[in-house]
């Protein structure tokens, strides 16, 4: 049964649903390709920024973010990556004798060098979705319990809500520490708060994740909503569209009251 009033607890994705973390997603991976790999194709990796940007709806995790540029650099086919991209993904690591925690860890200290360092060039990477913080802070105010749920390490995301001054609680942030899926983090909100499937609303802006709440038998109840200004696709979309336990959510009905979020 859909609760079409309102959630007693709102879960979000933070990349894609709240921030836009596209620029410095980029730089991140240019920095962290480089003490990978030491080849000629150094100076011109900028130049792969356009790409980058279109097939990072491909992405699951950051790890991979290196990965989808040196697929970029040794020119598979743009169309092969956004359709196999898990099977490229893989031969790539092979290839290379690839270890994914230590492209994890590369990834994680650049971000923290930069941040020791460039703080303030690290957070004008960022750019916060036009009225999302405004609408947190509101659903703060009142008795909506809301919670992020992100593969980003959560010290990084508890950083740019700090420095847009919105007091979210701490405890509340589960990032990529928590190492567990997403549905899983779901079921522990809900025995943390008592709760039934039905009063949890989670915004998501990858799919396959979505799909994966989904077939949680535990789960089906829960209010599913793809953020269509996030990394994702047309034909996510209109897969959406076709589907009764997701609703595609816009930017602007975000934005309104809940009662407008549920499609007919």
């Amino acid at each position: 049964m859909v609760n079409y009033s309102s959630p007693k607890i709102l879960a979000l994705d933070f990349d894609g649903v709240i921030c836009n973390g596209l620029k410095e997603y980029f730089q991140t991976t240019i920095r962290t390709y480089q003490k990978i790999w030491s080849d000629s194709s150094q100076d011109t990796l900028q130049n792969w920024a356009n790409s980058f940007y279109q097939l990072r709806p491909v992405i699951e995790t950051g790890w991979e973010m290196p990965i989808l540029l040196r697929a970029l650099v040794l020119e598979y086919e743009q169309a092969n990556i956004e359709s196999n991209w898990h099977n490229v993904c893989v031969e790539i690591v092979e290839k290379e004798n690839l270890n994914k925690q230590q492209v994890m860890n590369e990834l994680d200290g650049v971000r923290d060098h930069w941040i020791k360092t460039d703080l303030e060039t690290w957070l004008s990477l960022h750019e916060f979705y036009p009225g999302v913080l405004e609408k947190l802070g509101k659903l703060l105010d009142f008795s909506t319990i809301l919670y992020i749920i992100t593969t980003k390490e959560g010290r990084f995301v508890k950083q740019l809500l700090k420095q847009q001054n919105l007091s979210f609680p701490e405890a509340n942030i589960f990032g990529k520490e928590v190492k567990q899926p997403k549905y899983e983090t779901l079921r522990q909100i809900l025995k943390s708060n008592q709760e039934i499937p039905n009063n949890l609303w989670f915004i998501e802006d990858l799919l396959k994740t979505l799909n994966k709440v989904k077939s949680q038998e535990d789960l089906t109840e829960v209010n599913l909503f793809l953020a269509d200004w996030g990394y994702n696709t047309v034909k996510s979309h209109e897969l959406v569209k076709q589907d009764s336990a997701i609703n595609l959510l816009s930017l602007d009905t975000f934005s309104q009251d809940f009662s407008q979020w549920i499609k007919c």
